[in-house]
């Protein structure tokens, strides 16, 4: 599925055109791929709409993706072909800056992201430098695994942040892909923690309370107490002013998003520094993923098991997928079945 063009999905039902492509070839230090399953993502959204625009059109879009190796480059031999493995929205990062020495190769200022810097997993083929794919867990199918690679480590890595500890209480606004992935995290990693969910949509409540949230809640309604931590999964600024008014002093809020919509950007008119930033509340956005986010998680998802809730689609089903996803038309998290 190729994006060709910038448009707005609430008003192009189609902004993907379906295309046969030429097959791609890997380089030396490549695997090409087969791709099996790509989860759907919102930063898909971004892309199209122009939030986070691709350097140069057309791209295939989609970086939740698990697939078998059909072939390798040359001076390829971290893999054999016939592996299953994973590819995420890394796809590049410098390696030698003090950013990637330190750790934080996601916060390079060369990093690079698949599906939006090269071609992406809406697609039957696709090459990858071999150091940026990953073995998938044998606990997992394709359509399984394919939304622990970013919506998972993703998650994994807001988590992490929010520094949320055992018996302490957590705030997960926005409930989709990433959000419920973090909740089973939580229940297993701090079974003492409890966790409040906030939520739009009467189903996406209804889908937290059965997942084990103790309470749940519109993005608007004040919780019956205030919480150490949120983590903001929204594509909107109104949930992150009403976010701030939850937490306890010293608490912490960790945005969950590559970019913020335009829409309701007013409402920081409303912030007000008393009551929502006083008394060392912090803010902290989430920034891309590390390749240790993703190995990690992928780990910590098998041994857990998290099997997170998916809806198949078929790749020629893509535009489908998106215009529900960008109508909140969610549970759990959309995966496109390629092949």
């Amino acid at each position: 599925m190729l994006l060709n063009r910038l448009t707005t999905v609430a008003e192009n039902k189609e902004p993907l055109t379906y295309v046969d492509m030429p097959e791609p070839v890997p380089d030396d230090n490549e695997i090409l791929i087969k791709v099996s399953a790509c989860g759907v993502c919102h930063t898909e959204l971004d892309e199209i709409e122009g939030r986070t625009p691709p350097p140069q059109l057309p791209v295939v879009p989609g970086h939740q993706i698990v697939d078998r190796i059909a072939a390798c480059g040359d001076h390829a031999s971290k893999f054999s072909i016939g592996d299953r493995v994973g590819v995420a929205w890394i796809l590049y990062a410098c390696g030698s800056c003090y950013l990637c020495t330190s750790g934080a190769e996601n916060l390079c200022a060369s990093f690079k992201a698949t599906g939006r810097d090269a071609h992406g997993g809406y697609a039957e083929l696709m090459t990858v430098d071999e150091n940026f794919a990953y073995p998938i867990p044998g606990v997992f199918t394709d359509t399984q695994a394919a939304p622990l690679l970013c919506a998972g480590a993703i998650g994994y890595r807001s988590m992490q942040l929010s520094g949320i500890k055992d018996e302490q209480t957590l705030g997960l606004t926005g409930f989709g892909a990433s959000a419920h992935l973090v909740l089973k995290m939580v229940h297993h990693k701090y079974p003492n923690a409890r966790v409040f969910v906030f939520a739009r949509s009467k189903q996406e409540r209804e889908f937290a309370r059965q997942l084990g949230a103790v309470w749940a809640g519109d993005t608007a309604i004040q919780p019956p107490e205030m919480l150490d931590a949120i983590i903001d999964t929204t594509p909107a600024w109104n949930p992150i002013v009403n976010a701030l008014k939850c937490l306890k002093p010293g608490g912490r809020l960790i945005i969950n998003a590559i970019r913020k919509e335009e829409g309701d950007k007013k409402a920081l008119l409303d912030l007000d520094y008393a009551e929502h930033l006083w008394q060392e509340k912090e803010i902290k956005s989430v920034a891309n993923v590390a390749r240790t986010d993703v190995s990690e998680f992928l780990l910590l998802a098998a041994d857990i098991p998290i099997k997170p809730e998916v809806q198949e689609f078929k790749l020629q089903d893509a535009n489908r997928a998106l215009v529900e996803l960008k109508q909140r038309n969610i549970r759990g998290a959309k995966v496109l079945k390629i092949s």
